[in-house]
């Protein structure tokens, strides 16, 4: 559970049939929990995720109802409002170094000096914003970003949350990204993540907007790890943001999603080039598909 200076949180109950902890913590992270706590009673797995009081209650609900869609067994059983508490500062042992793919790690700070040999440290800060490296749709992008040869490449990073994607572009050789989020209130741990891994001032620029209205082009690499309604409503915009022989990474997808997703990326012109699941989740590489007929 994350320790926060708020004097009260808003928490949301979620409950799911036996088997389904992965599916509820997963649910709780993308929705930007702070932490959560799990239960069991009877038959139901409960998670309790808690969230900050920056927004309201309201906006937290529809967060979730959003990523509940596609798991119709799932519902949310009781939502309030819970005083602060010093909580354990075990909370931290939640968060170890985490191995991706074939050369990536990320770390909290408190874990700085213990990479192994071999990886590029991702230092992440376990706070409010989406994307501690720790879920799987965030390890999938890494994981497919990795293989892409990013030197000098312009980028730019939708839905960015902890702007771990961002800055991993530009580890790899990305002269520079575009870090967009509808959400104001995560981009100041942008910009603490920023100062963590030592990313030089200007190399991501930061700004509030909903996925690519108004956002000029055209980028090299493209990431949205977001949920598929969303992007779904992006792909139009995608063929005109990337530049000849770019790239767009696209995450928070479900595996049983990937018939769907993959018939949209063809009726906008964009060709799979690479995917990878992790669990129940699916990601993809695509690319404009400048052969096909019309073009």
């Amino acid at each position: 559970m994350t320790n926060t200076t708020d004097s009260y949180w808003w928490y949301v109950t979620l409950e799911g049939g036996p088997g389904s902890e992965e599916v509820l913590a997963s649910l709780a992270e993308m929705s930007g929990s702070i932490g959560s706590e799990e239960s069991v009673a009877g038959n139901s797995v409960l998670i309790r995720a808690y969230y900050r009081t920056s927004q309201d209650l309201g906006f937290w609900v529809q967060r979730l109802e959003e990523a509940l869609s596609p798991w119709p067994e799932i519902k949310i059983a009781d939502m309030g409002k819970i005083e602060n508490k010093q909580w354990n500062t075990d909370w931290k042992d939640a968060f170890p170094p985490l191995p991706v793919g074939e050369k990536l790690v990320v770390l909290a700070p408190w874990h700085k000096g213990t990479e192994p040999e071999g990886r590029m440290p991702l230092y992440i800060y376990p706070g409010s914003a989406f994307g501690t490296g720790y879920h799987e749709s965030t390890q999938i992008v890494l994981t497919l970003m990795e293989k892409l040869p990013l030197e000098g490449a312009e980028g730019a990073d939708i839905g960015t949350g902890s702007g771990i994607l961002a800055i991993a572009a530009v580890k790899m050789g990305a002269a520079g990204v575009r870090a967009r989020d509808l959400d104001p209130a995560v981009l100041s741990e942008v910009r603490h993540n920023l100062e963590l891994n030592g990313i030089e001032p200007g190399r991501v620029e930061l700004e509030e907007g909903n996925l690519l209205d108004g956002m000029e082009g055209p980028v090299n690499l493209l990431t949205a790890n977001i949920i598929i309604e969303p992007l779904l409503d992006m792909l139009p915009s995608v063929p005109g943001m990337l530049a000849e022989g770019g790239r767009a990474i696209f995450s928070g997808l479900l595996a049983k999603e990937r018939e769907r997703f993959s018939a949209a990326l063809e009726e906008q012109g964009l060709r799979i080039v690479d995917e990878l699941v992790i669990n129940d989740w699916w990601g993809v590489v695509a690319e404009r598909n400048d052969e096909r007929p019309g073009r």
